[in-house]
């Protein structure tokens, strides 16, 4: 029976400082996160604000800083940057928003334990104004980019935010028993009881129970709860809404059903990755105090809250990222009706519209107008369908109907523009193999961020002529100043998009399905002596998910250590149209693992791969395909390694956030979605087990590094842990680490860096 020893020994201990002093070089690299422009008093600059953050190791966190510069624009369309000297670190920040005029900031702290939630009022020089949020009134504000809701009304008095609904009270006792209401809670010798166990909302919200709406004068510091909403209700994303004639002002949100929308779930379900989860559009007064919303309004027989929310969406199953034009005409959202209605945890987004009431008052008979549809099939290179991480707080061109917005295009992230009237969809980056990542708007041009899997992300700039042709000029920046040994280990790589012709393209699949998928690879400019280097055969998660081609800085690091890497982003991916994605709903474990082979055999045929020096890597369904791999074809990879792999989705349903997804993956949509019970009959676990990797253990003989999260509730450590063990039982040379504090990402500095780490060492280990 082969096990890895613990600890170090002389040899490893040498690759171990050797590869971790390789590893720095890339895991230290900033990343920018947002970027915000503000027009200058002077028509031809503005002035930009860059967040950006770097990996902290020592202290286990990110430091996150401000770099500001400022904008000229000449007559000849060039554009140059004078950056400031120094960032500025936002230490203890949680976010920051800046106000529409650019003349304000918000700046938020939540504080650990109990400490008040502290708002800022930045002016251009100081603050104006703090304002500290006691728990009593709420917890948190939540600033995760999915509930995220902060938004300033259009005088700037007013901020809405959402934050976690205060905890409910708990019993105390002390050495007597049960200690009344109203007695302190201060005694050192009393102490708090659990309460009543409440769902939370899964992974990544450990301790977030129910967000809930607020709204902040920032003249007086009164904040007030917003009234109207259910409690059944859990909101984000909130915007506000134009002003009407009677200066009545609405807020518009997102609000998700606790039990996720259908009667058959009696609880939350984790929302992390989960367009599925059905959600509305809601409109809700936001300037009635609460001690005022018993005010009712009488018409015939019936009686109805003037405060009650007002949903806008009820003819769609998904709303989410509301944005109103500047005229404030136009109410725009995008919807994951696709997911929702098939079970699909993430797929093909959809562009909605709804013409705001001329009168500024909302009622639930306005009509929803598709913009941009789902594509179900996308031919050649044309239009894929929509696949938007995110929107702009302010996306809109000088038009008034033009959105600017990133969207996955295969392989790639690619900018389009789309007219919200007539539905246009234009792509505004040139076909390029790199990704595009939008940060903002400067008026009619485009700030944002360009990288490839061979070169680190640098800022450039975009402007139109008068004929609609961009131009991109190339901005040096000192986040783009990388050190000369990344640079050089970079400049001797090279990447393509492959196209991977399906080899199961049968009568009964779809003709999204039958298209070809892609893979990105990686490689040396130099072919050493005609051999080829070792191959890492890399799967993403999800499985609708995708590995675009950005700059991934410990892909880099896999590269600079002499590996080539084929990336394969099989069907079910995102980016591709919606027949392929939904294609691998009921076949995981099978047409995933059909695809990577293809895509393996396809560098193998060209020559570009030896097929004795191959080894695979992929977390979570990427550790999924892994797992199988290993199973299902053994001879065929040198060694492996999984992060928070799914390895038996028979245990996983039991233990999972998300018991749906295993039903869904293991039926199909409809099939599974009908199927999905908290209670799985021994005809569903039978199902689950012959999908998983568990089921082909017996025929595994590669070495396998297992790197799991304690605190993971997407794929709870046990999932690993067991088909680790079961390798071991059956002499397999396995080497697991665990990380305690970790969830499923494995995304804290150390941990991530001691990840890639011990990936390297174990492949080089394999490959001598």
């Amino acid at each position: 029976m082969k096990e890895v020893s613990q600890g170090l020994n002389a040899a490893n201990e040498e690759e171990f400082a050797s590869q971790s002093t390789l590893l720095k070089e890339f895991s230290s690299l900033s990343t920018i996160d947002k970027a915000w422009v503000f027009e200058s008093e002077n028509g031809g600059s503005s002035r930009a604000m860059f967040l950006i953050n770097q990996p902290n190791l020592l202290g286990n966190d990110k430091r996150t800083h401000l770099l500001s510069s400022h904008i000229s624009k000449q007559s000849d369309g060039s554009v140059s940057f004078q950056w400031a000297p120094f960032p500025v670190e936002m230490s203890g920040v949680s976010t920051i928003v800046p106000s529409p005029s650019g003349q304000k900031m918000l700046v938020i702290r939540n504080q650990e334990n109990d400490g008040p939630t502290q708002f800022e009022i930045w002016g251009p020089s100081q603050v104006d104004k703090e304002i500290h949020i006691p728990k009593s009134v709420h917890g948190s504000v939540y600033t995760d980019g999915w509930f995220e809701g902060i938004s300033w009304s259009s005088d700037e008095t007013l901020i809405a935010y959402v934050a976690e609904d205060p905890c409910p009270s708990k019993p105390v006792f002390d050495g007597l028993g049960y200690k009344r209401t109203g007695s302190s809670e201060k005694d050192c010798n009393s102490w708090k009881g659990q309460g009543d166990f409440e769902e939370e909302w899964g992974e990544a919200y450990s301790g977030k129970r129910r967000p809930e709406l607020f709204v902040v004068n920032i003249v007086s510091g009164e904040v007030h709860i917003v009234d109207g909403i259910p409690k059944s209700l859990n909101v984000g994303q909130v915007v506000w809404a134009p002003k009407n004639e009677e200066l009545d002002h609405y807020l518009v949100f997102v609000g998700w059903p606790s039990d996720c929308g259908s009667e058959k779930i009696v609880r939350k379900l984790g929302i992390k990755y989960c367009y599925n989860r059905p959600c509305a559009l809601y409109a809700v007064k936001a300037s009635v105090p609460k001690s005022q919303t018993n005010k009712l309004k009488t018409e015939g027989d019936r009686t109805e809250d003037e405060t009650a929310a007002i949903d806008l969406t009820r003819g769609i199953s998904s709303a989410f990222f509301p944005r109103f034009s500047p005229d404030g005409k136009s109410l725009v959202f995008l919807s994951a009706k696709s997911a929702v209605d098939t079970g699909a945890h993430s797929a093909t987004n959809s562009l909605h519209r709804i013409d705001w009431p001329t009168d500024g008052k909302p009622n639930v008979s306005l009509k929803l107008i598709d913009v941009v549809p789902v594509v179900k099939c996308a031919e050649d290179d044309c239009f894929p369908g929509l696949y938007c991480p995110s929107f702009l707080r302010n996306p809109w061109l000088s038009d008034g109907q033009t959105m600017i917005m990133s969207s996955y295009w295969r392989s790639s992230q690619v900018i389009i523009s789309v007219h919200v009237l007539s539905g246009k969809v234009s792509r505004v980056t040139p076909k390029s193999s790199d990704s595009w990542d939008i940060l903002a708007l400067d008026g009619d041009n485009i700030l944002f961020v360009s990288s490839s899997p061979v070169e680190p992300p640098e800022i450039k700039y975009g402007y139109s002529t008068e004929g609609m042709e961009w131009n991109w000029l190339d901005i040096s920046s000192p986040v783009s100043k990388y050190s000369t040994k990344v640079r050089s280990m970079l400049s001797s790589l090279q990447f393509s998009i492959m196209k991977i012709p399906v080899r199961d393209a049968s009568v009964e699949l779809t003709d999204g399905a039958r298209t070809p998928y892609e893979a990105i690879f990686v490689s040396s400019k130099i072919r050493k002596s005609g051999a080829c280097d070792p191959l890492i055969v890399i799967l993403h998660g999800g499985p609708h998910f995708l590995i675009l081609t950005n700059f991934i800085k410990n892909h880099a690091f896999l590269s600079a250590l002499g590996y080539s890497l084929l990336i394969v982003n099989y069907r079910g991916s995102l980016g591709f149209g919606e027949e392929a994605l939904q294609s691998i709903l009921g076949n995981v474990g099978s047409q995933d693992v059909y695809d990577v082979l293809a895509a393996l055999d396809h560098v193998i045929e060209m020559g570009l791969a030896d097929p004795s020096k191959v080894a695979v890597f992929g977390g979570s369904h990427g550790g999924f395909l892994t797992t199988h791999l290993i199973g299902q074809a053994p001879d065929r990879f040198v060694a492996a390694a999984a992060r928070n792999p799914v390895c038996n989705l028979a245990l996983m349903v039991g233990t999972t956030d998300i018991p749906d997804w295993c039903y869904v993956l293991a039926y199909g949509g409809s099939e599974g979605k009908d199927y999905f019970t908290e209670a799985p009959s021994l005809d569903h676990l039978y199902v689950m087990y012959n999908k998983s990797p568990i089921s082909h253990l017996a025929k595994v003989k590669t070495p396998t590094l297992f790197l799991l999260g304690a605190q993971d509730l997407r794929v709870p450590v046990s999932n690993g842990l067991q088909y680790a063990r079961a390798l071991k039982e059956n002499g397999v040379e396995v080497k697991v680490i665990v990380f305690p504090k970790d969830t499923h990402g494995i995304d804290r500095p150390q941990s991530d860096f001691e990840s890639f780490l011990n990936i390297g060492v174990w492949f080089n280990k394999h490959f001598q």
